[in-house]
């Protein structure tokens, strides 16, 4: 699932389709990919979640009882930021994103010398069945 954040703050009042045309224009993200695409307001006191799920839009808001979120993804030339799905979480939880730390999603995995040695072994083992 691939998960943007809009570094700027965005006017609370816009509803989907409101959200969505940021998306399109000022994010240059299509609304209906199912990309999840992370707001938040002026303040710093709530966010939005929009996503498409093939029927419909998501919208989501979570407002702070008390505080702000004292991290938000910095602009470093771009109008949004990806983040990974715990760098999410931690950012919904007031934490840094860019702080979490995690293994990496993927990795890729080349041949190793154990691998070599059970490749041998069953390579033996299946000419002594036939």
């Amino acid at each position: 699932m691939r998960i943007l954040v809009a570094v700027e703050p965005v006017d609370f009042r816009s509803g989907i389709d409101g959200l969505g045309r940021i998306c399109r224009e000022a994010l240059a993200c299509d609304p209906f990919s199912g990309t999840v695409v992370v707001f938040r307001n002026r303040s710093g006191t709530a966010i939005k979640a929009l996503a498409y799920d093939g029927n419909g839009f998501w919208l989501c808001q979570h407002r702070l009882s008390r505080g702000r979120f004292r991290h938000w993804p910095s602009r470093d030339g771009s109008a949004k930021r990806e983040l990974l799905a715990h760098e999410l979480q931690v950012l919904l939880a007031g934490g840094d994103p860019e702080a979490a730390q995690a293994p990496p999603p993927w990795r890729p995995i080349g041949p190793t010398a154990h691998d070599h040695v059970r490749a041998s072994r069953y390579a033996s083992a299946a000419s002594v069945c036939l």
